[in-house]
């Protein structure tokens, strides 16, 4: 989950024992405190007025999605320009339909005697893989030479370039083609950005640093907005629009957290845990970068609860509990039943309840939807999840590091992405079925590329800084190697996973896009939280800003 191996500084010397480093471990308090309890009712009421010209506004960006020629250059930027702005859930219906009808030109051969824009043909290939469309890369053989570098006429088509840089991150294994562009792309637009316009410039780093594939929804809405409205060829309507639903989606979002808010305050973890990270908030932003759309206030509701009180269970299992104690609650996880309380250390029994509540609380409100299955599969994850913990708590006390397959084979699991991915389904409605849920829990190739991002993202910033073994020490010994040897098999690693979930989301009919999307959303959130620092445990720096950027501040009007 949330890679939920904390990253705090251990406050003791290297000739304290391991137990002691276990416990003089110390988080910052919540950066946000009560601050959401105060976006009352009036604060983030939707007026009438503000429904009615939402409306309004989407039934004219609507029609002029309906009628502009699918096989228009229009068309393309028009769909790309919806979707940038965050409105794009408006009209998926919309949208694929143009889409399958472009796709299927491509199978006929339509474009081939007019692709000669290099922009045009990379967004064509992005816009067509994001919605599951498996286009040929082959499609960019003509912009390069034989030795697979971009023709040197095409170097100076800066716009272009910036196009097939976002398009390659689709890329799929043995695309060689694409892992050239991607290269060439990268380092071509860095090194021209100081000789760029303001507004190019503006979003050439912003691309190098946050590539749309990797990006966070409402995040990379908002910054596109503010980017948008400098375009002397925006459209006024799109903009506005975009404008009013990104404000009116904050004011939801404010709603929920305030009531999650007091749910947890409620709770006192703060109080009754205090050795654990509380970070609720964060678990909110966490839960908004998987589903932000209205119509999915339930399963963030779930998802959230299930994110901040397996945190804390993280947290006993690394830092606080003796052996003997976490082999009780790992045991009480495992009969689920409100009678293991009793066996139980006091500060184990508020998380276990707590939790065993929480889905108690899914099966009730779920009962009627026909769709109760999803959280029995749900709960068999979080068992599954704790008996890692334990697995780990165990090499930990027993000071044993394990081999790279051992430990992978423990710390996937570890990760919670698995877990994290079935739990999102619960509150989903009919999207979801028991099939899908199966698809999930086998380990599929997508869950796995993302459990993969998570773990070793994760260990990377936090090797030397974890009170647990990461997979750097592991690989370390087992290869006889150097922290930087490591690293560089992992970022290999990554970059591997992401190119396993593309080729899934290109490849899978068992699930929905929608609900695949939940998979990727969650390999999103680590890019953007653990490049530098875990980003999680420490939120007060970039974590902050972001959290800030989306959930306080709206866009001006």
């Amino acid at each position: 989950m949330m890679p939920m191996n904390p990253s705090p500084t251990p406050t003791s010397s290297k000739n304290v024992s391991l137990e002691d480093v276990r416990r003089s471990i110390t988080f910052h308090p919540s950066v946000w405190g009560d601050h959401f309890l105060s976006y009352n009712s009036d604060i983030t009421e939707i007026s009438e007025d503000e429904d009615k010209e939402l409306e309004r506004q989407k039934e004219r960006v609507k029609d002029l999605l309906v009628h502009t020629p699918d096989d228009s250059l229009c068309k393309l930027d028009l769909i790309d320009t919806i979707q940038r702005l965050g409105v794009g859930y408006h009209f998926e219906k919309e949208i694929d339909t143009s889409l399958r009808n472009i796709h299927g030109a491509c199978i006929l051969e339509y474009y081939d005697h007019k692709d000669d824009d290099l922009r045009v043909v990379s967004l064509r290939f992005r816009l067509l893989r994001q919605h599951g469309y498996n286009l040929s890369c082959n499609v960019f053989d003509k912009f390069m030479d034989n030795k697979g570098n971009l023709i040197h006429s095409f170097e100076d088509d800066l716009e272009g370039i910036l196009s097939l840089y976002e398009a390659v991150h689709l890329g799929v294994q043995g695309e060689d083609i694409l892992d050239k562009a991607l290269e060439f792309s990268s380092s071509h637009l860095e090194s021209l950005l100081h000789k760029m316009p303001k507004t190019l410039a503006t979003k050439v780093s912003e691309a190098l640093k946050h590539p749309l594939s990797k990006s966070l929804n409402r995040l990379a809405a908002k910054q596109f907005i503010s980017m948008y409205k400098e375009d002397d060829s925006h459209n006024p309507l799109l903009l506005n629009f975009a404008k009013l639903d990104f404000n009116i989606l904050q004011k939801v979002h404010q709603k929920e957290l305030s009531s999650i808010t007091r749910w947890w305050k409620d709770l006192d973890f703060a109080n009754r845990l205090p050795f654990a990270r509380d970070r609720l908030v964060e678990c909110y932003f966490w839960t908004l970068a998987i589903y932000f759309e209205p119509r999915f206030h339930l399963a963030r509701k779930f998802l959230v609860k299930v994110l901040c009180i397996t945190s804390v269970i993280d947290d006993i299992y690394d830092i606080h509990g003796t052996l003997d104690d976490l082999q009780l609650f790992t045991d009480a996880i495992q009969s689920w039943n409100f009678d293991a309380l009793e066996q139980l250390p006091p500060y184990m029994r508020t998380c276990y309840k707590a939790l065993l509540d929480v889905y108690a609380e899914m099966e009730d409100e779920i009962g009627n939807t026909g769709t109760t299955y999803s959280v029995q599969y749900a709960i068999n994850e979080v068992k599954r999840l704790v008996s890692a913990y334990m697995e780990e708590a165990k090499w930990l006390y027993g000071k044993h590091t394990p081999t790279v397959e051992e430990y992978m084979k423990v710390a996937l699991v570890s990760s919670g992405y698995t877990m994290l991915s079935v739990t999102s389904f619960v509150g989903m409605g009919d999207l979801v079925t028991k099939q899908m849920c199966d698809w999930v829990v086998s380990e599929s190739r997508i869950v796995r590329a993302s459990s993969i991002i998570c773990r070793l993202m994760d260990d990377m910033v936090g090797y030397g800084k974890e009170s647990k073994i990461t997979a750097v020490e592991c690989y370390m010994k087992q290869n006889d190697a150097s922290e930087a040897e490591a690293f560089a098999d992992f970022r290999e690693q990554v970059k591997k996973a992401w190119k396993d979930m593309n080729e899934e989301w290109l490849q899978t009919t068992t699930a929905p896009l929608r609900v695949m999307m939940n998979v990727v959303n969650l390999a999103r959130v680590i890019n953007l939280l653990y490049v530098d620092e875990d980003g999680y445990t420490n939120s007060k720096t970039e974590t902050k800003y972001f959290i800030n950027y989306v959930l306080v501040e709206p866009v001006i009007v």
